[in-house]
């Protein structure tokens, strides 16, 4: 059966009239009249019945015409559905969920490339650590989540897809002013007499491996409550911190980096469901990789600890990440 003629019988029905029908459709009353009777030939059944002022449906075509209507409403979206996958909109809101370092880096530039295509769709943001935001795809309550294998990395999960989004290179936050400001990659070993913040397992790790590795411990004397404590901490003089590259831009007044030598890094990813994937979710997974390679420090700088212009934060800046935990 033809959708074309499903629509006939239900505009027939609404307006109980064939030759109303027809001028509705731009058809010939008697081309309506053949559209009708080869579906009642179809199902066996009458599906309309004549009357003094037009036509009505029957008792078959009264439970077809409410079949019919579900079937041609569900075929319309559709429709919408795959034209929005092709241009890249939708009308549905777009969840995205993203770590705070993430949030803060990366998500806010790629979003607005992404709504100047298409800027009438709704997007919320819902920070959170990796293996949260992985179970919030999985549940369906984020549209596209964006993480890092930092510790302890992602799960392997049939029911998400995962997209490499590059490499972010760990850089050490300090304090304006601390002698080590304005250096070049410096070797882990000559901050081992620092004292170190840090505000969740993950990145603590990190930190303790990347310090073994260069054969020193680092002490680790504070713990923050979240990536906005960190940084107070730091700007405070209090301790530094180890922190994502992708911050680099976003650190708040008093707050500089420093790069490390052999930095250790961090896969990111964004995670989609594979099961009703949001129209705009392929659109903006392209826009997040592509705002993801200018973050990246240098690979190859040129002398370890040589003096270089201090990466300050801008004394305008006003305020830190506005999000829960690191």
């Amino acid at each position: 059966m033809e959708l074309t003629v499903w629509r006939t019988f239900v505009t027939v029905c609404r307006l109980g009239s064939l030759s109303a029908a027809a001028a509705e459709l731009n058809h010939t009353q008697s081309a309506v009249s053949r559209q009708i009777a080869g579906l009642e030939r179809q199902l066996g059944v009458p599906l309309v019945e004549r009357h003094a002022r037009g036509v009505r449906p029957t008792a078959a075509g009264e439970v077809f015409r409410h079949h019919a209507l579900a079937t041609l409403s569900e075929a319309d979206r559709a429709v919408r559905a795959v034209r929005d996958v092709r241009d890249g909109v939708s009308s549905r809101p777009l969840t995205v969920g993203a770590t705070p370092s993430l949030a803060a880096g990366i998500v806010p530039e790629a979003v607005r490339k992404l709504l100047e295509r298409a800027g009438s769709v709704r997007w919320s943001l819902l920070p959170g650590l990796s293996a949260q935001l992985h179970h919030r795809v999985v549940a369906g309550d984020l549209d596209v989540a964006v993480v890092t294998d930092a510790p302890p990395g992602l799960p392997h999960d049939s029911r998400v897809r995962r997209r490499f989004l590059g490499l972010d290179e760990m850089v050490v936050a300090l304090p304006v002013g601390h002698p080590m400001c304005g250096r070049g990659p410096v070797r882990m070993r000559t901050l081992a007499e620092e004292s170190w913040v840090e505000d969740n397992d993950g990145s603590a790790t990190l930190l303790r491996q990347h310090a073994a590795r260069a054969g020193v411990t680092a002490r680790i004397d504070l713990t923050a409550a979240d990536l906005v404590g960190k940084l107070a901490l730091v700007a405070t003089g209090h301790a530094i911190a180890l922190v994502p590259g992708v911050l680099r831009g976003a650190l708040r007044t008093g707050v500089t980096t420093v790069a490390l030598l052999d930095p250790p890094t961090r896969g990111v990813y964004a995670l989609t469901p594979r099961r009703d994937p949001h129209p705009c979710a392929a659109a903006l997974l392209d826009r997040l990789a592509a705002a993801f390679a200018p973050v990246r420090p240098p690979h190859a700088p040129a002398r370890p600890d040589e003096k270089e212009p201090c990466a300050a934060a801008p004394a305008s800046h006003h305020g830190g990440v506005e999000t829960p935990r690191g």
